[in-house]
């Protein structure tokens, strides 16, 4: 059986990174605790330095190397910029190995911290394959982003603090790529706890993305499990199989994991930055998606763990677009009227008596299925909610247009 961390190595790990770590507080959400009708409390680790946990992990480990030892590792984004600043505080080299697709401000930023980026290979596997031939011929010390007992020490100081700024807790949520996060978490909650204690301790659930259930996958046979396919908008934490360490972890600490799909994700998104005023990347809004949905368990208060902040600006557009659309923001009908002078005009015009603002119009009269001295309109308007459609259908309706919705 994988070892597990100990309760020592996360209170030492804590001591280290004293004075690293900048200082982001669990506070509690009104907005949310009242939509969801329990006390919502966010632990808002995306305004983290590197914007995200990853510093926790990485520092934890690299601070620990003797002097001047090189450090390696691979990442499409946050385990790269944790390693990279983590290496500059302690004074060494880091050289980062990611895909050539990744993001330009995430290559620039891990460049930011110091380190040598070079881009290798298609997906991510291909630079994790090539970094540990770097280290193997280099003597560099390869940091991995989950599979290593010290960065799960590291992480685990998160929830040291979630403990001591949130009592009262009654769930964790934490998202779930690799399992590192979810492993520190639930050891850090499970050491304050010990056995013979009365209080019940907290929750810890793992949220991951229903495209990528490495854990949900790992818990269910018993063992790591290679997905054979891994697709969501979540990169952060889209990885395609856990370790034996995250898993061991997960089935003596964690309570259950709950899966969503990109729907939830995208809302999420769109929640965090219309309510919290916070831009958090798909991979840590899962927690919120899962919050959202209305099936996290209990009543009590729950902690959401927003893990990271790092997301490309024009990906941060359409992922506020996508859920816009998912939240019924946006309504397309398609209305077939007379092709006559002032059909248009007409259309518009009820839809302005509806307070309606149109996005967008298309005007056809070849290649549809309507009748010879028919048009067919398409337009796009936005909408409170996805209540508000059937809403807007029935009152078009009944000013005696026929109108649809466009899935």
């Amino acid at each position: 059986m994988s070892s597990l961390v100990s309760a020592g190595a996360i209170r030492a790990a804590r001591e280290r990174l004293a004075g690293v770590l900048q200082a982001v507080p669990t506070y509690r959400s009104d907005t949310l605790s009242r939509l969801t009708g329990r006390d919502v409390l966010i632990k808002p680790e995306f305004r983290q330095r590197t914007g995200s946990f990853k510093i926790r992990g990485a520092f934890n480990l690299i601070s620990r190397l003797p002097p001047g030892r090189e450090v390696v590792a691979a990442s499409a984004g946050n385990h790269a910029q944790g390693v990279a600043l983590a290496a500059a505080l302690t004074g060494r080299a880091a050289t980062i190995f990611m895909p050539e697709g990744a993001s330009l401000p995430k290559i620039n930023a891990t460049r930011g911290y110091g380190a040598t980026v070079r881009l290798e290979g298609v997906i991510l596997d291909d630079a994790i394959a090539v970094a540990r031939s770097y280290a193997e011929s280099s003597g560099a010390k390869f940091v991995p982003p989950f599979d290593d007992l010290d960065v799960i020490a590291g992480q685990g100081t998160l929830g040291l603090e979630v403990l001591d700024e949130a009592p009262d807790a009654e769930v964790i949520l934490v998202p779930v790529g690799g399992g590192g996060l979810l492993a520190g978490v639930g050891a850090a909650v499970a050491s304050a706890y010990p056995p013979g204690v009365s209080t019940r301790r907290p929750s810890v659930i793992g949220v991951e993305a229903a495209g990528a259930p490495t854990m949900s996958a790992a818990l269910a046979a018993g063992r790591p499990v290679p997905l054979t396919s891994v697709s969501t908008m979540a990169d952060g934490i889209a990885v395609g199989c856990v370790s034996e360490t995250t898993l061991a972890h997960a089935e003596e600490f964690v309570e259950t994991v709950i899966t969503v799909d990109e729907e939830e994700i995208s809302r999420a998104i769109l929640l965090g930055v219309e309510r919290l005023k916070a831009v958090v990347e798909p991979a840590g809004a899962v927690g919120l998606g899962a919050l959202a949905s209305g099936r996290v368990p209990g009543t009590g208060p729950v902690v959401v763990v927003l893990s990271g902040g790092n997301v490309d600006p024009m990906l941060l557009a359409k992922l506020i677009d996508h859920g816009l659309s998912a939240a019924g923001r946006y309504l397309t009908l398609r209305v077939v009227v007379g092709d006559r002078a002032g059909s248009l005009a007409s259309v518009t015009a009820d839809l302005a008596r509806l307070g309606l603002n149109v996005l967008d119009v298309e005007h056809h009269r070849n290649g549809r299925p309507i009748g010879v001295g028919q048009v067919e309109i398409q337009v796009t308007v936005e909408t409170r909610d996805r209540d508000h459609h059937a809403e807007v259908i029935a009152a078009l309706e009944a000013a005696g247009h026929h109108a649809t919705e466009v899935p």
